[in-house]
């Protein structure tokens, strides 16, 4: 039997009525609604995608690990899984069926003293028609109706404090004429939306019910 991957926002249709999802990573999550867009439009080059995660220490579980023990982390922030994180391929597997061809990415994530969230910031370089592109409808192509995807105004930046304990994405960007590069910045709580929440996202197309249904939480914010 086939397994839908179940990040709602790319695969809606697919999962509803399916009897086998596999629920994707938190860090695929973020990197993967930052830039899904652009390369679906053929607004970038495909050989330019980096991606940097931050990510709190309930990320790598409750297990007894020393480098994960808050004594350890607290006042420190540290790169892991540098060049072979496993969720690189789940990065690239996604965005390589966006884009129609195998792409590879660069993907670094980074163990910050914080109890949940992630935070991705996504480089890439914009093509020619990337460049003269209206950005801001194509964010809104793609999430403007979407329940659990805020899209900021060009220039502004998310941050995680926004989303905890909630399943939402909060999407931010703006584009370095500098450099020729746009950049995005994601935010999730690696718990709800990252793990869980999206779990229930998912059961609630399989049966039928509200996508968002028990999932109307609110930031614990301010």
């Amino acid at each position: 039997e086939n397994t839908v991957y179940g990040l709602v926002e790319i695969h809606r249709e697919q999962i509803r009525g399916e009897n086998f999802i596999a629920n994707p990573g938190c860090y695929v999550t973020g990197a993967t609604l930052a830039m899904y867009p652009l390369v679906k439009e053929g607004l970038i080059e495909l050989d330019s995608l980096i991606f940097d995660s931050k990510s709190g220490i309930s990320g790598a579980g409750r297990g007894l690990k020393e480098g994960s023990l808050y004594g350890e982390c607290s006042e420190s922030i540290k790169a892991y899984g540098v060049a072979n994180h496993r969720h690189t391929p789940e990065i690239e597997q996604n965005l390589g069926e966006a884009a129609g061809v195998p792409l590879t990415v660069s993907f670094t994530p980074h163990l910050t003293p914080m109890n949940r969230g992630i935070l991705t910031t996504a480089y890439a370089t914009l093509n020619e028609k990337g460049k003269t592109a209206d950005l801001a409808a194509i964010f809104d192509k793609y999430y403007g109706n979407e329940y659990f995807v805020k899209v900021l105004p060009v220039g502004k930046m998310p941050e995680t404090k926004w989303i905890q304990g909630t399943n939402y994405v909060v999407l931010g960007y703006t584009f370095d004429e500098r450099t020729g590069r746009i950049i995005v910045c994601t935010v999730l709580d690696n718990l709800v939306k990252g793990a869980a929440g999206q779990a229930i996202q998912n059961m609630n197309l399989m049966f039928g019910f509200d996508e968002a249904e028990g999932l109307h939480m609110l930031p614990v914010y301010p």
